[in-house]
């Protein structure tokens, strides 16, 4: 089993482009994969869906299909810009598999890492980072690209409250 450490600190709004971005750090058994400032609005909706379902990413995703959008991708829009992609499954005994992607237009990914986690540590840390962006969000002239972010948001931490 691997030890999972994901955190969003340094909160902040960009008001021009309406996206939410915070410094990410995503650490697994000492490795750093993710240490850079990123957009987490995107796709905090599929993150958080995550501890409940299996997703499975696809950063061309429209925003409609905001279950699909990668969970640390860029908001502007541009494709081309930076993202992370991952695929969880849920597998026996608590656990889930986090498989890190590279993802390419047209092709299936290429699959880098795979890792299992235990999936109370995993909710854990996601549900404190949805909390968070509640938190930062409240108050906030925020019109995100998919309207139903904050709603979304709350919706899928009720439905994880139990885990």
């Amino acid at each position: 089993m691997s030890e999972l450490v994901l955190k969003y600190s340094g909160w902040g709004h960009d008001a021009d482009l309406q996206v939410i971005h915070a410094d990410v750090l995503m650490e697994i058994d000492g490795e750093v994969l993710i240490d850079e400032p990123m957009c987490v609005d995107v796709g905090l909706p599929a993150l958080l869906l995550s501890i409940v379902e299996d997703v499975e990413p696809d950063r061309w995703a429209e925003a409609s299909e905001w279950h699909r959008v990668p969970f640390v991708i860029c908001g502007c829009g541009d494709p081309e810009c930076r993202g992370y992609s991952f695929r969880v499954r849920h597998r026996e005994r608590g656990l889930l598999e986090l498989t890190e992607l590279d993802e390419r237009q047209g092709r299936s990914p290429r699959e880098l890492d795979s890792y299992l986690i235990p999936r109370a540590q995993y909710a854990a840390q996601v549900r404190a980072i949805g909390e968070q962006f509640l938190r930062f969000t409240e108050g906030l002239d925020y019109r995100p690209y998919y309207a139903d972010t904050v709603k979304t948001v709350k919706e899928l931490l009720q439905r994880t409250v139990s885990i």
